[in-house]
């Protein structure tokens, strides 16, 4: 089976052909962009099927990294992979940012626990702790950078993702250290996505916390009556009626 891999959750807009049963890649494309993933995706996962040597027609999965991320570029990623898979019916696969890079330091350190940590800013930590045998035991969750570390020490961990090094410092003591990026490689969520049945829930982004921009409550409008038969003109000074209509 041919999946296609989409990420979108951080600064790179990345797409990868997999071969789920021979378990290599045929084909990627990736833009480090930071924004505009929107206006770039289709072209890069057009790229990626034609560095393949495959089509639409012939995949069989789409895999999709959820974040945490970017509210846009997860949004982006998710519903793309959603309405392709939806098309061409064939299951949409969703795999974490956190499971990706856990899966990438655990290749370099097998057989470790890997604690992955990406630093969220506002004094915030998304982690995610998986034990020697890549099962999840913690989060993915919103923690602080001193309970990071104290997890870090008890569990002497492989460490991985932008906080990496920050709970490496506060734990005072040294680490392991895998891949210290925001979001692993593309193939990484290739193979994950294709280590999966994908006959679960749809993909969705993972949202660890609020948006930043939210509506401000008191400048809501009330919502106003459109019937014409109920409709006042309103004066104004010296103008005479003025209608919300004409």
């Amino acid at each position: 089976m041919k999946l296609l891999a989409i990420d979108c959750a951080a600064n790179l807009c990345a797409a990868c052909v997999y071969d789920a049963a021979a378990g290599k890649e045929l084909g990627r494309s990736v833009l480090d962009l930071g924004k505009g993933h929107a206006e770039h995706l289709m072209a890069v996962i057009e790229e990626a099927l034609k560095a393949a040597g495959t089509d639409y027609a012939g995949l069989g999965a789409i895999a999709v990294s959820t974040g945490p991320g970017s509210f846009t570029g997860l949004r982006v990623g998710v519903s793309t992979a959603r309405g392709l898979a939806l098309a061409l019916r064939i299951p949409a696969i969703g795999v974490t940012a956190l499971e990706a890079l856990a899966a990438q330091a655990g290749a370099t350190f097998p057989r470790r626990a890997v604690l992955a940590a990406l630093d969220a800013g506002r004094e915030e930590i998304h982690a995610a702790l998986y034990d020697e045998a890549s099962v999840l035991i913690y989060g993915p969750s919103v923690t602080t950078l001193s309970q990071a570390a104290a997890m870090a020490v008890d569990r002497s961990p492989v460490l991985a993702g932008t906080a990496a090094t920050q709970i490496a410092a506060s734990a005072g003591r040294a680490f392991d250290i895998g891949p210290t990026s925001a979001t692993a490689d593309i193939a990484v969520y290739a193979a994950q996505g294709a280590g999966k049945t994908g006959g679960g829930e749809k993909p969705k982004p993972l949202y660890l916390r609020g948006a930043d921009a939210k509506p401000q409550a008191g400048f809501i409008l009330p919502r106003q009556d459109h019937d014409p038969e109920k409709w006042e003109p309103v004066f104004e000074k010296d103008h005479g009626p003025k209608g919300n209509g004409s």
